[in-house]
């Protein structure tokens, strides 16, 4: 093995990922984080893996692309998968964290293993020698530039934006009723709006003041982070059958489903704030307490953080990028992270995963992993990869997975939940052939 030591410069969730699969293979691993010293506008505390946006990491089950790339991440020994599971809580179909534990959990097992070292300072240039940049969309603007100049390459931005937080002892659950859709659970706060209620929240909306942002064009925002005002702007029934759809919410006090409804997931582990899902905004502090105090329950809700908006950079990463998130032009220099071009949470921490993995083979005499497109894993590193003249920020979804071929004599899955679950089944099979820890997390 290299006496080499490998760099990880940002400890977000891709940074983190790839720091704990080079330690975790014995690479020893310099973890370079700017906070405390200097924090962007998104951040609030100075633990790793910190939560910016929303606190969901989405679907959990196999049948989601990202519940299958979730499985994966867990079978390859995932530090975030492990932290995640462990501070769940109640989201229904979904996977979400208290956000303060999930990132202390994070920061005590990176600080705590021999292997790592960990810096507080901001980094203006790549390092020499084997190195994982993973500053995430909100790079500081000294390294952007840094990266920016490499040759082949050039970075594009978009916005991103995140959704209010509110307190429940603020709201008026008796306007409210808890249901997770199609009652697979109470996980939700759901209120429900009548037709009425519902043309005067969206002609408040409409005319509501929103805080300038420099640059900012609404056909640069990321379409799953697509402020609820923009929505809105696109038609007055987009917001109903966006995040305000009121499909498999059975209001229990009438029987049937409201004209529309806000839900409402809890964000912390000790039941006291709740996130409006879907309800990323750019407007003003003041308008958000005025238009969403027109939600019904929302009326006194008191905002334990208001919705805000800020610029996310990622690389033109179509050949610049091979598929396992490494430099072409320059060996053992990855990237990970949104700034890739994977798009959430999970999909970050799965890029770290696979460029730490790969960097710690490289460091070992080894020949790194490509993972192939019938895995969410070895999908997404395919994308970013793939040259594409229109190349934006994506999730992980079905559509970039490679469907299961057709085999002469047997009729095709037409049924698209167990023909998910087969791509799954199949994906998952892989990721154990091939995972020394018997398809166990560590």
């Amino acid at each position: 093995m290299s006496d080499l030591r490998a760099t990880v410069v940002g400890a977000g969730l891709a940074g983190c990922e790839a720091a704990w699969q080079l330690a975790q293979s014995g690479i020893p691993v310099r973890l370079i984080e700017m906070k405390p010293e200097r924090k962007s506008p998104a951040h609030h505390t100075d633990l790793f893996a910190e939560l910016v946006c929303s606190n969901s990491f989405r679907g959990a089950r196999l049948s989601s692309a990202v519940g299958l790339l979730k499985e994966e991440m867990r079978r390859m020994g995932s530090l975030i998968m492990r932290c995640a599971d462990a501070h769940s809580v109640p989201a229904g179909d979904a996977l979400a964290v208290d956000r303060e534990g999930f990132s202390r959990g994070v920061t005590e097992a990176l600080k705590n293993h021999p292997l790592v070292e960990t810096e507080s300072r901001e980094v203006t240039e790549i390092p020499d020698g084997p190195v994982i940049i993973a500053t995430g969309p909100l790079t500081s603007d000294a390294l952007a530039e840094s990266i920016a100049a490499l040759p082949g390459l050039g970075t594009l931005n978009f916005y991103d934006a995140a959704a209010p937080i509110v307190t429940l002892e603020s709201l008026d659950e008796s306007r409210m009723f808890r249901m997770s859709r199609w009652g697979r659970g109470d996980d939700y706060l759901n209120c429900p709006m009548t037709e009425e209620e519902y043309n005067r929240f969206i002609d408040a909306l409409l005319s509501a003041e929103t805080a300038e942002i420099h640059g900012f064009e609404e056909t640069r925002v990321f379409e799953g982070c697509m402020p609820i005002e923009s929505m809105a702007r696109r038609g007055r029934m987009v917001p109903a059958f966006g995040p305000m759809k009121p499909v498999g919410l059975k209001d229990p006090r009438t029987g049937r489903e409201p004209f529309a409804a806000v839900q409402l997931r809890q964000d912390d582990a000790g039941n006291t704030m709740y996130n409006i899902v879907g309800f990323q905004t750019r407007l003003k502090f003041g308008e958000q307490k005025r238009v969403f105090g027109m939600i019904p329950g929302l009326e006194n809700a008191v905002f334990a953080r208001y919705g805000v908006m800020h610029r996310n950079t990622f690389l033109n990463s179509p050949g610049f990028l091979n598929e396992r998130f490494e430099m072409i032009s320059r060996p053992m220099c990855y990237f990970a992270g949104q700034m890739t071009g994977v798009e959430g949470y999970v999909e970050s921490a799965g890029s770290g995963l696979v460029a730490g993995r790969a960097l710690a083979a490289q460091m070992a005499g080894k020949q790194p992993e490509s993972l192939p497109g019938f895995t969410a894993l070895g999908a997404m590193g395919r994308y970013v990869s793939t040259p594409n003249r229109h190349f934006q920020p994506m999730n992980c979804t079905f559509s970039l997975i490679d469907p299961l071929p057709v085999q002469p004599g047997r009729k095709k899955i037409r049924d698209k939940k167990e023909r998910y679950e087969a791509i799954s089944a199949r994906a998952l099979a892989y990721i154990d052939s091939i995972n020394d820890t018997g398809g166990k997390t560590e």
